[in-house]
């Protein structure tokens, strides 16, 4: 397939556009002049897409559960981005943790040991998303407001989306080279079919996401 020079990513999944954005404010990028005061951040599904490389069930679910924590944390209130604590319930190797961490990072601003210091006392990203390496928990993600403490948790269980046991003889042959053109085709329509589903079908499928509100939750190191 031939490739020409364009300004625009070319996706090849139609349903991208579909996905609804997740808007924030970032108060660092007014005081900096990134936007004018009130102006959001407008984060797409495909921005995590860029962010990863990828595609896949774990950078969507990341992507869906973030949204749905900061609806459950915010309401119809703009979520501030940088003023967001998240607490992952395992280590970075684990499960899809390290890759949905950075979308999860991308969007709401909260960052590990890398992040961003902050300017004269404010506005620091640093240390603001965290491993729980001694609680393991199955897809457990834990979302909190700075300013009122409000806290969620979120689990995601992508495994109650079915999947076509095709996939399975197809995935090795594609990771190997060894899929004709139509077995690639087919491999890609069942695994972009999945990732559909969990971003814009979520309701058909009770516990792929679940939302729980957490009473005085405090997060590790105060």
């Amino acid at each position: 397939m031939a490739c020409t020079v364009t300004d625009t990513t070319r996706w090849r999944q139609d349903f991208f556009s579909e996905v609804e954005p997740i808007r924030l404010r970032d108060p660092l990028a007014y005081v900096l002049g990134a936007q004018d005061e009130g102006e959001p951040f407008v984060f797409t599904y495909t921005d995590a897409v860029k962010l990863a490389g990828h595609s896949c069930p774990a950078v969507s679910g990341a992507y869906r559960l973030t949204a749905k924590a900061l609806k459950a944390l915010y309401g119809d209130e703009l979520p501030v981005r940088g003023e967001i604590k998240v607490l992952i319930k395992g280590a970075p190797t684990q499960l899809a943790y390290g890759p949905q961490a950075q979308v999860i990072t991308l969007i709401t601003g909260a960052s590990g040991e890398s992040g961003f210091k902050g300017l004269g006392g404010r506005y620091s990203r640093f240390n603001k998303l965290l491993f729980d390496r001694e609680d393991f928990q199955f897809s457990t993600f834990i979302f909190q407001r700075e300013d009122t403490g409000k806290t969620v948790k979120v689990t995601y269980n992508p495994s109650v989306v079915p999947q076509e046991p095709e996939i399975n003889e197809l995935t090795p042959k594609v990771l190997q080279g060894t899929a004709t053109e139509e077995e690639k085709d087919r491999f890609i329509t069942l695994w972009q079919g999945k990732v559909r589903r969990i971003l814009l079908e979520d309701e058909k499928y009770p516990g792929l996401f679940e939302v729980e509100e957490l009473e005085g939750f405090e997060f590790p190191g105060g």
